[in-house]
């Protein structure tokens, strides 16, 4: 028997089979992007139905945070770029084909809708300053034009802030050499992510009691859905072919095992559902709490599906 050695190009580091070009950057930007759409849709829904003055915490208070989430975000997406000379190329055109385009301009109208929404309450921040003087007279005008137009900005708000959460798993599934990523359930499962993250963050802000119970109710329904489709995801890729049987490994019983269902679904999911169900039925638990494993759980689950998905891969 005559031996053959082949040699192939195929498993050259870092090139085939593995592509590691995402790093945390990427998952920092995605996991900011959700909270940011998660708050923000709150807050116009409720500014829709009419509630500015009974749920302070999520229309007027927890959506300070968003403009800088989203910036921060913005400067991680950046950092992670190799050339951020050609970014403005992004916004020279409109590709709907393209996860990566639309989402670039979601993100530019939902920036700075996020920034109006904080100015339009400055009255309310800033009650000893002189509004009637100067450059805060001036600004005074824009704040109470904001005002004006409130509604219209959270009508704008509601399905842009929907596509912004699903963006950022879209932008995921889009990639079909990944098999981790190929599968259709990450855009609703990054939105209804990001969803729980900004309710638990409108619990953290929230001062009434009918405000906090109310989140909590929506956190909790927003973490069953979530083990949901994660139960959903990983069945399905058992259900596929072998290739996303092994990239389900990963998750399962592999290198990311602990963090996944340690860090994610119990800390992450589990534990907080279960204190939530406590203060609900009258137990004091220190909001804090359950607000920060709710956040974890949501960073721990972007930086593993990241990591894990560049991992996995087709080999012919």
């Amino acid at each position: 028997m005559e031996e053959e050695i082949i040699i192939s190009g195929r498993m050259i580091p870092h090139v085939d089979p593995h592509l590691e070009l995402w790093h945390w950057p990427i998952s920092l930007y995605l996991f900011l992007g959700g909270l940011s759409a998660g708050i923000l849709f709150f807050a116009a829904l409720l500014t829709v139905l009419g509630k500015e003055n009974v749920f302070t915490g999520a229309i007027k208070k927890a959506p300070i945070i968003v403009p800088f989430a989203l910036g921060i975000g913005l400067i991680a997406l950046m950092y992670d770029l190799t050339h951020l000379a050609y970014v403005w190329n992004l916004y020279a055109t409109i590709r709907f084909e393209s996860p990566m385009s639309w989402g670039a301009w979601i993100l530019m109208l939902v920036t700075p809708l996020s920034a109006l929404w904080v100015i339009g309450y400055f009255r309310e921040y800033f009650p000893k300053w002189k509004w009637d003087k100067g450059m805060t007279k001036t600004l005074g005008l824009a704040v109470d034009w904001i005002n004006k137009y409130r509604k219209v900005i959270a009508w704008i708000l509601i399905p842009s802030t929907i596509l912004l959460g699903m963006y950022t798993g879209i932008l995921l599934s889009a990639f079909n050499a990944r098999p981790l990523w190929n599968t259709s359930i990450l855009g609703p499962l990054f939105l209804i992510s990001g969803l729980s993250t900004g309710a638990a963050v409108i619990i953290w802000f929230s001062k009434s009691h009918e405000e906090r119970k109310l989140f909590s109710q929506i956190d909790l329904g927003l973490i069953v859905f979530e083990l949901f489709f994660i139960a959903h995801m990983i069945i399905s890729f058992y259900s596929g072919p072998e290739v996303q049987n092994q990239a389900v490994e990963l998750l399962v019983g592999g290198p990311f095992a602990i963090a996944f269902f340690g860090f994610v679904v119990t800390l992450g999911l589990a534990v907080p559902a279960i204190l939530e169900i406590l203060e609900l039925r009258g137990f004091k638990i220190p909001v804090l709490i359950p607000v920060l494993l709710v956040l974890m759980g949501g960073l721990v689950f972007r930086f593993v599906m990241i990591d894990a998905g560049q991992l996995t891969r087709y080999l012919y």
